[in-house]
């Protein structure tokens, strides 16, 4: 007989792994308590799937960096304290993993799922004929304002095939749109691709829907998971209570708020922003992506919108654009690509990306034998959801996996 999954969380990490599970076989349910699926984090994201450069945000130096930018009027980071106890973990442990050594050793991992998600995207965008969702391999750059930050990037990457220095000439001639602007050099990685992740999602969502092996219970908030003898047994909705045979846990920065014994998710909210621009001059926006890497604002050109987004606001749970924000993200993009459209009519979007201290996922096994966990992508959200769904299908399935599961996987199985 056939076990069914349900999974808690539809955005693209639960349809991901929904799609995952019912290309191997599986009898799936997504619960998501929005009326919609990939409403939320998954909406308006950055829009770059951004598999090489996948550096964690904790890193040596990072801590004095934030206290700088703090000083700033227009700070690419926002720290409010509160009296929350979570918070005050998840920074403690935030620092603690801002050491040069842990850095490497965690953005090796992330980039060992990162390369399995793009060869996993690639493979259902083949099989399957998946599309719909305004993919390109356009390429990414990342593009430096000062010259020291660029001299340490491109001794990083001097041996790299996959990666090239460039000039300030030499970026100007790879995106026309650089040309004239303030940036010294750049880092340019030709394989980085771009999609939009809402769209991905409803992709994804009619795929499961004509698979007849897929149900959705929309607008239903799982209040508690029922355990016993070191497994789960049920969800529980409001007065509902559905029994479940397999439960994998995908619903981002709300997870920890439903709380199981021995499981301690750390997880908060860093709050980010995008505008999305209609393009009146397609050829004065950029066509490769570009990260502006001192003003931490990337750049990605989807379809005829251009999508940009920034801020890291480590405020809480309010999900609420806050304008000032937003206000000062439209002037920078404007500074840099003033002719592309008319910032003033660009649709704002807040939203809470789920983030561990250390930047890498909580992948794998819970400590109960039948939770899987699927959780805390941050900013990479779209780029490993691929990847990481794979892996959820194998571990359920019992088979190898397709990478090692080191550093991502902290529960035993």
């Amino acid at each position: 007989m056939t076990q069914r999954v349900c999974i808690i969380g539809g955005g693209v990490i639960g349809l991901a792994t929904a799609y995952a599970l019912v290309r191997d076989g599986f009898e799936v349910s997504v619960i998501e308590a929005q009326p919609t699926l990939g409403s939320q984090t998954s909406f308006a994201n950055g829009g770059q799937l951004s598999y090489r450069y996948v550096a964690p945000l904790a890193d040596a130096g990072v801590p004095w960096q934030a206290m700088g930018w703090m000083l700033r009027g227009d700070s690419p980071l926002k720290l409010r304290p509160r009296m929350d106890p979570a918070q005050w973990r998840w920074l403690a442990s935030f620092m603690a993993a801002c050491r040069g050594s842990v850095n490497q050793r965690n953005g090796a991992h992330l980039l060992r799922l990162a390369l399995l998600s793009q060869a996993t995207m690639q493979q259902w965008r083949e099989d399957d004929h998946l599309d719909g969702f305004a993919w390109q391999r356009n390429g990414k750059l990342v593009a430096f304002r000062e010259q020291a930050n660029f001299d340490k990037a491109r001794q990083k990457v001097i041996h790299s095939s996959f990666q090239q220095p460039l000039s300030a000439s030499e970026c100007a001639r790879l995106e026309p749109g650089l040309q004239g602007s303030a940036f010294v050099g750049g880092i340019y990685t030709p394989s980085e691709e771009v999609g939009d992740c809402h769209a991905f999602c409803q992709q994804l969502t009619a795929r499961l829907q004509a698979s007849g092996r897929c149900t959705f219970l929309l607008g239903k908030t799982v209040t508690r998971i029922h355990h016993a003898n070191g497994a789960v047994q049920a969800v529980e909705m409001g007065n509902d209570v559905m029994a479940v045979d397999q439960l994998v846990l995908a619903a981002g920065h709300n997870s920890p708020a439903l709380r199981l014994p021995g499981l301690n998710l750390a997880l908060y909210p860093l709050k980010g922003y995008s505008l999305t621009l209609a393009l009146s001059d397609p050829q004065k926006a950029p066509q490769v992506s570009i990260t502006d890497y001192d003003r931490k604002i990337v750049y990605a050109r989807i379809g005829e919108q251009l999508r940009i987004a920034a801020m890291v606001d480590i405020v809480g749970f309010d999900p609420s654009p806050d304008p000032k924000r937003l206000a000062q993200m439209r002037q920078l993009a404007a500074s840099t690509f003033p002719d592309a459209g008319n910032y003033h009519d660009a649709i704002e979007w807040a939203g809470m990306r789920p983030a561990t201290p250390t930047g890498v996922p909580i992948l794998g096994a819970s400590g109960y034998r039948n939770l899987w966990l699927n959780l805390g992508h941050g900013a990479l959200g779209f780029t490993l959801a691929c990847g990481s769904a794979r892996l959820l299908s194998e571990l359920i399935a019992r088979t190898k996996t397709s990478i090692d599961l080191q550093g991502l996987a902290p529960y035993a199985a």
